[in-house]
């Protein structure tokens, strides 16, 4: 399958640079381990940038899909370069190009990234969720409205990796901590109660059904009980432990995980996510927040608490591939035991042929950048001597009744022509005799150029690829068939 990795990181290719900008980006390092792990599942893999170049690289890379073709996917590490909603922007025109991908839709992410109304979506739902309030801009009045009591936790509303998370502890600290968040985010801040406890964090993985992974804990053995963004990074001085599964009894382990999955369905999630808990003196759960992109850093929560259950890295990001894939395709796309993909000939070529699309084309530019006009006995003597090798290859034989090797010449298999199928295609393109260069294959989106494309080497082409998905599913010397070449 062809797979597209998009990522944001280096490209600031936008119109203007303008709006909130992002934090985050996924280290060059674990996009190249992606790629190779889905390389070594079979994949034909690419990376790209997700800025305004990324439709046209798209179409470039995975061009629309022909009847019964299954189109390729998109591995989406994208979070976006700008706005407030950038995790949005790359599903969203995925979404309207159609082209299938990893992970959750627009719509959630939306939701996800605005913690408030993640807040607001679990409240109506019934999900345990720490008290809070939303403080627009430092100038708020106080006190803070009642149920609310030091210390608190202070965050950008829309923010995410725990950007401007900071413990407050009195009016004083407060203050401070919402005038910073609004000076460098220029947003709203999330004041939410604090929950003095364990932090717990659950992964999922897939869809029907949705699988919660083990529980992780975040041990802090110094410092503030906060899981901060420079702790994520590895630059806060401080050691973290992370222990999977978490040291949990069964009955706050399962409750933690059928919350988790709760909270996936609640706001829409796909293939992948992670929730964050906290565990209060009693061990009853807080939900804290949801992170619709699960990070795949290879030191990250949601991949450690894959490894316990067996999915080393290769196999978690092909697994990521798989669920997406059912998703969208059913189970004959994952090659599921009970579905298999090859069910019989016919449908083995035209596996073949929807899998090797980039080798037909370059076949089709390769022959259309032979010249061979009507009544020019160099280009058509170049050009039959090509096609001869290429289909004395598939163990096509010569048959003489119907060749005169100077305007007609025809193959056939072993079993021969009579009572079979015969393939017409013309060799010479028409050509006025006037001199000029031959016009040089290329290609746009929409359409394909070239000096007898259509009126020759198309026809070609689609003999000869149709002849070779015969060949590899190894019934093409049993089919009554011949192909039969000639010039004007």
């Amino acid at each position: 399958m062809k797979i597209a990795i998009i990522y944001n990181r280096d490209s600031k290719a936008v119109i203007n640079l303008f709006g909130k900008p992002n934090r985050e980006k996924y280290g060059m390092g674990t996009i190249d381990r992606i790629k190779k792990a889905l390389e070594e599942g079979g994949h034909q893999v690419e990376t790209f940038e997700g800025d305004k170049n990324i439709i046209f690289a798209l179409e470039e890379f995975m061009p629309t899909v022909i009847s019964g073709e299954r189109p390729g996917l998109v591995f989406n590490l994208s979070y976006g370069i700008q706005g407030r909603a950038r995790y949005t922007h790359i599903p969203g025109i995925l979404e309207m190009l159609g082209i299938p991908y990893v992970g959750s839709g627009p719509e959630t992410h939306a939701v996800a990234l605005d913690k408030v109304l993640t807040k607001m979506v679990l409240l109506q739902k019934g999900l345990p969720t720490p008290k809070f309030a939303v403080l627009e801009n430092p100038d708020f009045p106080l006190p803070l409205q009642e149920g609310l009591h030091y210390p608190l936790i202070v965050k950008p509303k829309d923010e995410a990796v725990s950007f401007g998370l900071k413990i407050v502890n009195d009016d004083r600290e407060l203050r401070e901590g919402v005038r910073t968040i609004y000076d460098m985010y220029r947003s709203p801040t999330l004041v939410e109660e604090y929950i003095e406890g364990r932090e717990i964090n659950v992964g999922l993985l897939g869809n029907s059904p949705v699988e919660p992974l083990p529980p992780v804990e975040i041990v802090f053995k110094e410092g503030e009980r906060i899981y901060t963004y420079e702790d994520k990074k590895g630059i806060s001085g401080r050691t973290l432990e992370k222990i999977c599964p978490a040291p949990l009894d069964g009955k706050t382990a399962a409750k933690v995980q059928s919350l988790a999955i709760e909270t996936f369905r609640a706001l829409g999630c796909f293939d992948s996510a992670r929730v964050d808990f906290r565990l209060d003196a009693q061990n009853n759960p807080y939900i804290l927040e949801v992170n619709s992109m699960a990070s795949l850093g290879p030191d990250g929560s949601y991949v450690f608490a894959a490894q316990q259950v067996g999915l080393d890295y290769p196999k978690l990001v092909n697994k990521l591939i798989e669920v997406a894939s059912l998703r969208y395709f059913g189970p004959i796309a994952t090659g599921d035991d009970t579905t298999p993909l090859l069910g019989d000939a016919k449908t083995a070529a035209f596996t073949h042929l929807t899998q090797h699309r980039d080798g037909i084309e370059e076949e089709l530019k390769d022959w259309t950048n032979i010249a061979s006009w009507t009544g020019d006995p160099v280009g058509l003597g170049t050009m039959m001597k090509m096609l001869e090798q290429r289909l004395e290859g598939l163990g096509l034989r010569l048959s003489g009744e119907f060749t005169n090797k100077r305007s007609a010449w025809t193959w056939e298999t072993e079993a021969g022509l009579e009572g079979g199928t015969l393939l017409v295609a013309p060799v010479d393109v028409p050509h006025d005799g006037k001199g000029g260069y031959p016009i040089p294959y290329r290609r746009d989106p929409e359409w394909l150029y070239g000096e007898g494309i259509a009126s020759s080497r198309a026809g070609i082409t689609c003999v000869l690829q149709a002849l070779g998905a015969l060949d590899q599913t190894g019934c093409l010397q049993e089919k009554k068939l011949g192909v039969f070449l000639y010039t004007d």
